[in-house]
């Protein structure tokens, strides 16, 4: 019988990944593309978005919330600009969770993506919490945003990660059988297979920590210096250990504001200076793997 949750891991003797050119640490930078497709009673649901704003604490209010749409708007207008810019003029690739509702609203920036070569994976068809969603509905709506993914970007995504999981989400991406990777985990520094839901599942872990969120969290970053430190030590350390991966989790409305772009550019300037890094899209990780430790 497969457990039910995997606590040993790779242990004391994770595996080489052997990345490309002999870099030390695959380097992966997501920008989560939600803006539009959060709760509203615009979109038919009770209250406003109360999660990942600026107004750390805020609550939800039955009607429309004016300021939190505001801040939502600021990533999709002029903070997803910006962190285009920074790739754009260093040339390095990005993975994009894309959630199909938010996408669908601002064709403008599907399109950068695609010329981007950015990689475009799923990240649910709303940026809404499924912890409580029937187990039905949540089926439901993964078999819309693959559709509408589909429409919008020419391709199905081959990449998933809802975020706000419920219990079912890993099983149900498992029983759908056409992401090569699932990122709704954190519980690793390299991808791994998990088999617990009837085929092996590659899963290529995130990260919550090297995450701007983390700067409009309670206990998060107060200034793009603290975010920058956070991630050049986390780097550094992967980078002395070797054959790890490292994730970057940003936002447009949080790290696309002016200051903490500034930092993260910095970042990236870091990471490239090292010499000892393959910056990748998710998807190449997860092919190198498959070939590499195929299930």
């Amino acid at each position: 019988m497969t457990p039910a949750r995997d606590l040993a891991g790779y242990g004391a003797t994770p595996p080489n990944p052997r990345w490309p050119g002999g870099a030390r640490v695959a380097v992966q930078f997501v920008v989560n593309y939600e803006e539009g497709a959060e709760n509203s009673v615009l979109n038919g649901d009770k209250g406003s978005e109360a999660f990942l704003s600026e107004m750390v604490g805020a609550q939800s209010h039955p009607g429309r919330a004016m300021a939190m749409e505001s801040l939502y708007e600021y990533g999709s207008r002029a903070g997803f600009w910006r962190l285009h810019r920074l790739f754009a003029e260093r040339g390095l690739p990005v993975t994009v969770f894309g959630v199909a509702r938010a996408m669908e609203m601002n064709p403008q920036v599907v399109d950068a993506m695609l010329k981007a070569d950015w990689e475009i994976a799923s990240h649910g068809l709303r940026w809404i919490d499924y912890q409580y969603v029937p187990e039905e509905v949540e089926r439901q709506h993964v078999a819309e945003a693959i559709a509408l993914h589909a429409r919008l970007t020419g391709e199905r995504p081959l990449g998933w990660y809802q975020g706000r999981t419920s219990p079912n989400t890993a099983r149900i991406v498992a029983e759908e059988g056409g992401f090569l990777y699932d990122a709704d985990s954190y519980a690793d520094d390299l991808p791994y297979w998990d088999r617990r839901h009837g085929r092996a599942q590659l899963i290529v872990p995130y990260t919550l920590d090297a995450n701007d969120m983390k700067i409009v969290a309670y206990n998060g970053f107060t200034e793009g210096e603290q975010f920058f430190r956070h991630l050049r030590d986390t780097f550094d350390q992967l980078r002395e250990e070797g054959g790890r991966m490292m994730s970057v989790g940003l936002h447009g409305r949080i790290a696309g504001r002016p200051g903490r772009a500034r930092a993260l550019a910095r970042f990236l300037d870091h990471v490239t200076a090292s010499g000892d890094a393959w910056v990748a899209r998710r998807i190449d990780i997860a092919r190198h793997w498959m070939k590499e430790y195929p299930a």
